[in-house]
């Protein structure tokens, strides 16, 4: 166990590229990750990392040793866990989520899944940042969009519309538009979390045609974005999720649906593992039974058909 606490103590250094935040992340003291990755150096008998007033770095050698090292520590977590799991899910689940679906969609359905694994500890993290599940601890992660590829095992749990939506009053006062050119001379709500919210782009992914739009107000975040659409400052575009109660009640009309873009989808992700945690399986099949079918967010506000 003491070379297992020093492989473990040496990857969260490296990781963290700091022995403050590594000795976090392990919840011991500073002194302590220092005194086991000393420890493995001069048993190894070779420098694994370079150590500065403002900075920690691999060594060549640091950096080949990672990559076994890393291994290992996963391979043991791996066999405990499939012992473990005999009994059940169970043990700390750590998930990541978007802030607004997370909010919106994703806290009612953790909190039943609390409630029926009582074995099952959760830790979840709101956050837009697409973070490193394996260098930050993560077990899953939700996420919607277009998924890079990866090493991480993906499961689709549902599908989005994009919505672009405006108050009765604003449409009132500055026209309903009825083509895509007719954006251009309108008030838009922009959502800084896509890459440029200035362009919004509608119909297929194999001819997607491109809009610039301007707006005085920008947020990151979906709900803001929503809150000043219903409060008449403009047309906003954003996910299904975030305004289908708005939507429901007419605080806000859904405009240009002809020319819908393709849906993005929900996803779960979670590291590849030859024995994956009876806690990640479960959760990860309570999503999908969850979410199938229709989502909720596209019905009772005029959706014209369903969505697979």
């Amino acid at each position: 166990m003491d070379r297992l606490d020093e492989l473990g103590a040496f990857v969260a250094v490296a990781d963290a590229r700091s022995f403050t935040q590594g000795a976090r992340k392990l919840g011991v003291s500073s002194a302590q990750v220092s005194k086991l990755v000393a420890r493995l150096e001069n048993r190894l008998g070779a420098r694994l990392l370079n150590r500065t007033t403002r900075d920690v770095s691999l060594t060549d050698t640091g950096q080949a040793y990672l990559e076994r090292a890393r291994e290992l520590l996963q391979g043991f977590e791996a066999l405990e866990t499939s012992v473990r799991d005999q009994t059940g899910p169970s043990g700390l689940l750590k998930v990541s989520a978007p802030v607004s679906f997370g909010r919106n969609q994703l806290t009612p359905a953790l909190l039943d899944f609390a409630s029926g694994c009582n074995a099952v500890s959760l830790d979840v993290v709101f956050s837009d940042r697409m973070v490193n599940l394996v260098e930050e601890g993560f077990d899953v992660a939700v996420r919607i969009g277009h998924l890079s590829d990866s090493s991480l095992v993906a499961r689709r749990l549902a599908a989005v519309r994009m919505v672009t939506c405006a108050s009765p009053g604003y449409l009132a006062r500055a026209g309903t538009p009825t083509s895509l050119e007719d954006l251009t001379r309108h008030e838009a709500v922009l959502d800084t979390n896509v890459r440029d919210p200035t362009i919004w782009r509608f119909g297929p992914q194999s001819e997607p045609r491109e809009v610039r739009v301007h707006g005085r107000l920008r947020f990151s975040g979906a709900e803001a974005c929503a809150a000043a659409a219903v409060a008449g400052f403009g047309l906003t575009r954003t996910p299904a999720f975030a305004v289908a109660d708005d939507l429901r009640a007419g605080r806000l009309v859904p405009v240009l649906c002809n020319h819908e873009p393709e849906l993005v989808h929900v996803h779960a992700v979670y590291p590849h593992a030859r024995h994956l945690a009876a806690k990640v399986r479960a959760f990860v099949d309570f999503l999908a039974a969850r979410y199938a079918g229709e989502p909720k967010w596209h019905q009772g506000w005029g959706s014209r058909h369903p969505v697979p």
